[in-house]
């Protein structure tokens, strides 16, 4: 009978309702207004609606399906004992691990004859003392020698509350002086999860974004890599809006790029600089490139007057192909030269157009066109969806990024309108005006951004045809987002 009752004892605490708290509570109310956005509203809902699942599914009791990462921790030798100081509770990213031994790395050392095997495993326990400096150990300093000599162990994993962690967790290694490694061993969504930690899913993203996007309407005007390079503005006030409200440097660096609206570029550089901030990060940028057909308007209008909405340019000259050809290949070699770290998605992005443009891989362009971009898009999504675990997506941290956003939006939408504007004085340009409405689509949310722009035009001047004009400016945003990227990661 008791063995019966131990039995439903041990089952009922391994069922998840028993294991649930108030965040994962609040963030299934998160989930249904991700889910609302995306399914009702149609905002971004190819991406929105595999966000919402992955959150729901971190906020699940799932027995270590969802692990994250743990890092590397530092431990120092004691000078007296020559061995690894005793470890405590520590952070260590998002998780707090509770290491109680340590092993010292082989040394060949000198062991005298005679020697009884308490006083073996002593030399060997500190084999940086000299015979003199081992004699004078007091017999609690021996102790501790000797127990820090044992095989490395662990007594548990926590998170952040100081909750066991769940999951199969080992130590894969160290080096003499300095570093453990504590590996957790996940399941089927820490295996997806790889995708945003190796950096993987936002390149073929870009991928696909380059076998999508014609370059042709940037080259038939160069100037709009002013607008686009102008717009990224919003990325600059925002990285300095940030650190003045508490955020670090790599953490503002990571929400500043908001302001460039690319999702992937977001993802990528908050999987490298700030991870900790990378599910708050994502869905404030997926929301506000949803957003740009609210978001952008009363500023295009603020910052214009009807005549300038109303100027109609002149139709842009037909590019050629080897132009096209030629393009993919200068900014590829050029911008990784100058900026390496940018390699991955400047790299793919163009090596995607360039198989568009070639006009000879019509089958790896359908498929990085469909196919690819559809899978990856759904990895994607729910492998941010994983990242907004309860205890770290509910902090104010995130409504001040959610806040910070939608300033990086305006400030970018505002300094391509205003940048336009100068570019219609400088003598020579001013022949041929810019209308300043593409401007604001030098943010790199292609090809939405540019749509506005367009419907904008249309509604000073029903004639007023902008949408090819603007595609310039949506390009070198991308591309301009995509080297502040790069550059952040290098320096940061």
């Amino acid at each position: 009978m008791q063995e019966l009752i131990n039995s439903l004892v041990d089952f009922l605490s391994g069922v998840g309702l028993f294991q649930m708290t108030w965040q994962m509570y609040v963030m299934w109310g998160v989930v249904a207004v991700l889910l609302y956005l995306g399914v009702a509203k149609q905002f971004e809902p190819l991406l929105m609606v595999p966000i919402a699942f992955g959150a729901l599914i971190a906020n699940i009791p799932d027995n270590g399906m969802v692990i994250t990462q743990a890092e590397r921790e530092v431990r120092s030798l004691d000078p007296v004992t020559g061995a690894y100081t005793e470890s405590t509770m520590k952070d260590v990213g998002f998780l707090r691990l509770q290491l109680v031994k340590h092993k010292e790395v082989e040394i060949s050392v000198d062991i005298p004859e005679g020697a009884t095997e308490e006083e073996i495993a002593l030399i060997k326990a500190t084999p940086k003392l000299t015979a003199e400096e081992r004699a004078k150990l007091t017999a609690d300093e021996k102790k501790l020698a000797l127990a820090m000599a044992e095989p490395m162990s662990f007594e548990q994993v926590y998170d952040a509350n100081g909750k066991p962690c769940k999951g199969k967790f080992k130590v894969t290694g160290q080096k003499p002086d300095e570093l453990l490694v504590l590996k957790p061993e996940g399941g089927l969504f820490d295996w997806i999860g790889l995708g945003i930690k190796c950096e993987l899913f936002p390149p073929l993203i870009f991928l696909g974004v380059g076998a999508l996007t014609d370059f042709g309407p940037l080259l038939a005007s160069p100037k709009a890599l002013l607008l686009g390079a102008a717009a990224q503005g919003g990325v600059a006030f925002t990285f300095l809006a940030a650190v003045c409200v508490g955020f670090t440097p790599e953490q503002a660096s990571a929400i500043g790029i908001i302001g460039g609206a690319d999702g992937p570029t977001s993802i990528f550089l908050a999987s490298s600089l700030a991870p900790e901030l990378l599910g708050a990060i994502a869905v404030a940028a997926y929301t506000y490139m949803a957003l740009v057909p609210l978001i952008q308007p009363p500023f295009m209008r603020l910052c214009t007057t009807e005549a300038q909405r109303k100027i109609k340019m002149k139709s842009l000259r037909q590019v050629s192909k080897g132009e096209k050809l030629f393009f993919c290949f200068t900014v590829t070699i050029l911008t990784i030269l100058l900026c390496p770290d940018a390699a991955p998605l400047l790299g793919m992005l163009m090596f995607g157009n360039f198989l568009r443009e070639c006009k000879v891989t019509e089958r790896l362009v359908s498929c990085a066109q469909n196919e690819l971009m559809n899978i990856v898009t759904i990895l994607l999504g729910v492998s941010v969806g994983l990242t907004m675990q309860g205890d770290r997506f509910l902090m104010p941290q995130t409504l001040l990024i959610i806040g910070l956003g939608i300033v990086a939006f305006a400030v970018a939408t505002v300094c391509g309108l205003v940048c336009a504007q100068l570019m219609n004085l400088v003598p020579g340009w001013s022949k041929n005006p810019i209308n300043p409405l593409i401007g604001s689509a030098g943010v790199s949310a292609v090809p939405m951004a540019a749509r506005v722009s367009h419907n904008e035009g249309q509604k000073a001047d029903r004639s007023n045809f902008l949408l090819m004009h603007a595609m310039g400016p949506n390009v070198a945003g991308v591309i301009g987002t995509a080297v502040i990227a790069g550059y952040y990661i290098s320096t940061l």
